[in-house]
């Protein structure tokens, strides 16, 4: 990518966008273009070919979508499916019909089979039934890659696909009920140290095994395939190591330094046993993820402190 290339990022507020637009802004990019849901709804395929037609991007990051964890998913099963379903086709065809010189389709790793072979190979897609809470949003995924290779094949366009593993980092999302484990657990035992509540409690039996992967780790990765990789298949994106929710809890507890107790509530939904990615193509292509996870959690955490302050300043005023 030229560095006075028009880029255009979609999603640029979510996590995964943002930390690309930091990237890029980094890097000497200086004609990065971004939209807000309130500026251009790109469920509406008039507005966005009309955003297009007008902008003309000459590169593309599609990193917009309706998200959410396994309640989330769950509930608003129609949204998931209709929204990211709108999304992915409206701007991949866009991209194709304004000469869009290369797109990166950004999917998740719940596309995959829930009792894929660990670790899961990009060539698992399709092969197995889908993790029943989740089956919606992957579905919509599942498509946007499809109409990327369909594109390829077709129209000859250069659009990619990666599939990014569990994300984690600056401008997560801690919300009680739509959050992912990850915010999730920083968020409830930010709060009992900040209550002095003697146990946490946590869904699940904490047995089963997740990887996750800092943000600004996966925003290197993109603008590194970006500028590196043309082929049609996809390619995961993750830290190719994984650990078992006790863990993660436990490592949460100590990086916000709370000291009481935590209960699993075997009650409540596991999800998938594991789910951790093979990266080995990936790394065949030389790229690395360095941020480890404590490491990141850290700074996670230091990012929900400062939103919170400066919610509570919001509140004050």
């Amino acid at each position: 990518m030229e560095k006075n290339a028009k880029i255009y990022i979609a999603g640029h507020r979510g996590m995964v966008g943002g930390a690309i637009k930091r990237k890029l802004e980094k890097d000497g990019f200086q004609r990065v273009i971004t939209r807000t849901s309130g500026e251009l709804d790109l469920r509406r395929q008039d507005q966005v070919q009309a955003f297009f037609e007008e902008e003309q991007p000459d590169y593309v990051f599609l990193a917009a979508a309706k998200v959410g964890g396994i309640h989330a998913n769950n509930t608003y099963r129609a949204e998931f499916l209709y929204d990211n379903l709108m999304i992915a086709a409206n701007i991949i065809h866009a991209a194709y019909t304004q000469n869009v010189r290369k797109l990166m389709f950004l999917g998740s790793s719940c596309i995959y089979p829930r009792m894929a072979p660990q670790p899961i190979v990009e060539d698992s897609l399709l092969t197995g039934p889908l993790e029943a809470t989740n089956e919606p949003y992957a579905i919509a995924k599942i498509t946007g890659i499809k109409l990327c290779e369909a594109y390829h094949d077709q129209y000859g366009c250069n659009f990619i696909s990666v599939m990014p593993t569990n994300l984690y980092g600056i401008g997560d999302n801690y919300h009680p009920e739509n959050s992912h484990v990850l915010p999730a657990l920083i968020r409830r035992f930010h709060e009992a140290k900040q209550a002095n509540k003697p146990s946490v409690t946590v869904w699940g039996t904490g047995t089963p095994k997740r990887e996750f992967l800092y943000a600004d780790d996966l925003a290197e990765a993109c603008v590194f395939l970006m500028e590196n990789y043309d082929g049609r298949e996809l390619v995961n994106i993750g830290a190719g190591e994984d650990m078992s929710i006790r863990e993660l809890a436990e490592t949460v507890r100590d990086v916000v330094c709370y000291e009481g107790d935590i209960i699993f509530d075997a009650t409540k939904p596991d999800g998938t046993p594991r789910k951790l990615m093979d990266v080995s193509r990936l790394h065949k292509l030389g790229w690395k993820h360095s941020t480890e996870l404590r490491q990141g959690i850290a700074q996670a955490y230091g990012d929900f402190l400062r939103k919170q302050y400066h919610h509570l300043n919001a509140m004050h005023q």
